[in-house]
């Protein structure tokens, strides 16, 4: 998706921006041009970048059961 029309960027270049270290808007803007025109798209990147900056809550199933504490006990060995 087009977050940037006047410079052209997409989410997926902002995700690689963030990836190869931008951590704010600023760095968008030299990087990749994001809000140096009209600044229309500036909410919109910044959640692009906040989503590509911030790990998931859940990895999987081991993300998903981590600190959760079983309602009965459960053997952790194969049977």
């Amino acid at each position: 998706m087009y977050v940037c029309v006047c410079n052209a960027v997409t989410e997926r270049e902002i995700h690689h921006a963030a990836a190869q270290g931008a951590r704010t808007l600023r760095d968008l803007r030299q990087s990749l041009g994001v809000t140096a025109e009209c600044g229309r798209c500036a909410r919109c990147a910044h959640d692009c970048l906040r989503s590509a900056v911030t790990p998931a809550p859940h990895a999987g199933m081991a993300g998903l059961l981590a600190g959760i504490a079983p309602a009965f006990p459960v053997s952790l060995e194969a049977t």
